[in-house]
């Protein structure tokens, strides 16, 4: 029998991915009394599916600095909440074959070393000589940050869910949201198919369903799913060592070392929006082409499995935090648009300090849902 719910939290959080559990255990620990609400497993949508990559590596400002605090967390992830996640720091290799692409990369490079990142330029022979399986036609340049790297989503999921229990946190799986009740412009309370609890806060960290949860409360999240699709190779014979989270930024197609073998993965031009996670036979034949024209030597190894998941997009590709203007107490943090991941750990800070009412670790303003109403969107450009 499933464990009764709380009849009221402080702090409830939708969904139990990164983003809600990062969330709830930076609450928690904190002294906050938090409810989290999962209605599967934990992990078990868009960030069990993830490739995994940390990086600090973007255009916008505010995305460097979130990389970089969440990329400081990954690195100290053993003592603080604890366990392991398979941290692997080879960095992160940008593959440039076009003129205005190096340019904007260079002034992308010049932001990032202001804000601390160690990234930098390279010519095609050094980023040839640290990926070997790269064919340099058609590249002028690329960028590397030695500090990026990839790691287990699912174990930095456990992780802050047993930080979070640790410091007195509930978390409730198989436990569906059904309605969230808003009274005078104030959330009351959450509703779900076990039971309401009473709440003034509520947290919305669902991914890529978050524009249905944000419906639940009045406020609209631009937000639309769109699949991803990862394969597996078998175990590929004399697999560099130190092989770095390889990107070609022109077609997206990107590799890193997974155990034996690579993940590799590539977004699809042709894919709408929608919640198909199924596998594609087109999606496999359009990569094969890449794969082949970009790291033939790849083109050889074998899939052992795949998967697909769903990216959580905004029009800008840039994430949605903050609070509802009109709906009290509602706050998002979604829209990620394949970052949300590896941005999990400082978010989870950022919510905290929203919650409280205190100055967030970063400022977080620009990424105020309400940039869409007017004409002050943020792209991103790093956005694979």
């Amino acid at each position: 029998m499933a464990a009764e719910l709380p009849g009221r939290a402080e702090v409830v959080v939708i969904g139990g991915g990164v983003v809600g559990t990062s969330a709830a255990f930076h609450l928690a620990e904190a002294g906050v009394d938090v409810l989290l609400l999962e209605r599967d497993e934990l992990a078990s949508g868009s960030t069990s599916r993830a490739a995994g990559g940390v990086r600090a590596q973007f255009s916008d400002p505010v995305n460097i600095q979130l990389g970089l605090r969440s990329l400081e967390a990954f690195e100290r992830f053993a003592d603080r909440p604890g366990g392991e996640i398979d941290l692997v720091q080879h960095g992160y290799l940008f593959l440039l074959d076009n003129t205005d692409d190096v340019a904007a990369f260079q002034r992308n490079v010049a932001v990032q070393n202001e804000l601390g990142v160690p990234s930098r330029m390279l010519d095609v022979a050094e980023a040839c000589a640290m990926s070997p399986y790269v064919n340099p036609e058609g590249l002028l340049a690329a960028t590397f940050s030695a500090r990026d790297g990839h790691c287990t989503p699912e174990a930095v999921v456990a992780g802050y869910a047993a930080g979070a229990r640790a410091h007195g946190a509930t978390i409730r799986r198989h436990c569906t949201v059904t309605g969230i009740d808003v009274v005078d412009g104030a959330v009351t309370g959450v509703r779900t198919d076990s039971g309401t609890v009473g709440t003034g806060t509520v947290i919305c960290a669902a991914g890529a369903w978050s524009a249905r949860v944000g419906e639940l409360a009045g406020v609209a999240l631009p937000v639309r799913p769109l699949r991803r699709q990862v394969v597996v190779s078998e175990p590929v014979a004399d697999l560099p060592p130190e092989l770095p989270f390889t990107i070609d930024f022109g077609t997206s197609f990107y590799f890193h070392d997974e155990g034996p073998g690579l993940l590799m993965g590539m977004s699809d031009s042709e894919q709408g929006f929608g919640f198909d996670t199924s596998r594609s036979a087109e999606w496999l034949g359009r990569f094969a082409e890449v794969v082949a024209r970009r790291a033939p030597a790849l083109s050889e190894v074998g899939i052992a499995h795949g998967w697909a998941g769903l990216y959580e997009m905004t029009p800008d590709h840039n994430a949605v935090v903050g609070e509802a203007a009109a709906v009290s107490r509602f706050l998002y943090a979604t829209g990620f648009s394949g970052h949300g991941f590896l941005q999990g750990p400082a978010i989870g800070e950022v919510l905290r300090d929203l919650v409280l009412g205190h100055t967030p670790v970063v400022d977080v303003s620009a990424l105020d849902v309400r940039r869409f109403a007017g004409l002050a969107s943020r792209p991103e450009l790093n956005f694979v």
